[in-house]
């Protein structure tokens, strides 16, 4: 590995991306670490990383921070990890087009521009990897997390497009599909819900307490709960491989789903998924 590869994380403000962040300025890596949120960049920058600020819902914050990250590299990138993003916990039919429209804008719609912006630079040097952080539920859907089912499986295809017009180009992407992982995902998904849905008058009234319980448990409320590292570990492969996996499972119940989900029929898969949806 040469030393000194830059790589672009999105989302460093705690969990994955900021396990990533400190591991692969460990590993020598040119980490450029962004957050959404300027109090995050300034820690992150306290604790020794170059960071930027980078809202993905903002065209101006994603050029900004993309033009900062050049400049700083000499207009290099090797890599970029997207994996900013939140899940907007509610029912669909709960869903207002303005929530789902928030939901996508930054899981989906920031992701794809800033890869845009970032493929013809890959291109201009030959090379490059782009990994994606999508998730379990980019392969199976489970109740009440419907803008976020939708969020990551357009990921899941808007990844595997990419990878058929980049063949031949040196530019390698490769999705990584986590489970449950310890981060401050359920925190925010809980605050997105009790902004976003009106869960009083839902039909769903009742079962929505059951979920805001689970949504607010301190520590790992599912089994086979991993680390970030658990990810990261998967990041340092799809950067450094020679040939890079084009999808990477992190989880017991990544890998039992993603089984699953290609030997039985939609109808057995959905009574599974009904249980685990009611736990």
């Amino acid at each position: 590995m040469q030393n000194k590869r830059s790589i672009l994380i999105t989302g460093c403000s705690s969990g994955i991306g900021y396990d990533a962040a400190f591991e692969l300025q460990k590993r020598g890596y040119d980490v450029i670490a962004s957050a959404r949120q300027q109090k995050d960049v300034d820690l992150l920058s306290s604790k020794g990383l170059f960071a930027v600020q980078l809202d993905l819902d903002d065209s101006l914050s994603i050029q900004t921070a993309l033009e900062k990250t050049l400049t700083h590299s000499d207009g290099k990138l090797y890599g970029l990890f997207n994996n900013g993003a939140y899940g907007q916990a509610g029912a669909v039919e709960d869903l207002s087009r303005e929530v789902i429209r928030k939901q996508f804008e930054t899981n989906v719609f920031g992701w794809m521009e800033l890869t845009n912006a970032v493929i013809p630079i890959m291109r201009s040097q030959g090379y490059g990897r782009i990994i994606q952080n999508s998730s379990v539920l980019g392969l199976i859907a489970l109740k009440f997390r419907g803008a976020y089912n939708a969020s990551k499986y357009a990921i899941e295809g808007f990844s595997d497009t990419l990878r058929l017009e980049l063949q031949g180009s040196n530019i390698f992407i490769s999705t990584i599909e986590p489970g449950p992982i310890e981060s401050a995902f359920r925190s925010n998904s809980y605050r997105a819900f009790k902004n976003n849905i009106d869960s009083e008058h839902s039909v769903f009234r009742k079962q929505y307490e059951i979920a805001a319980n689970r949504l607010t448990q301190k520590g790992a409320v599912v089994p086979f709960t991993l680390p970030a590292k658990a990810v990261t570990n998967r990041v340092i492969h799809a950067l450094e491989s020679k040939q890079p996996k084009p999808h990477y499972y992190v989880t017991f119940p990544t890998y039992l789903f993603g089984t699953l989900k290609r030997i039985l029929s939609t109808r057995l898969l959905d009574k599974i998924l009904l249980k685990v949806s009611n736990n």
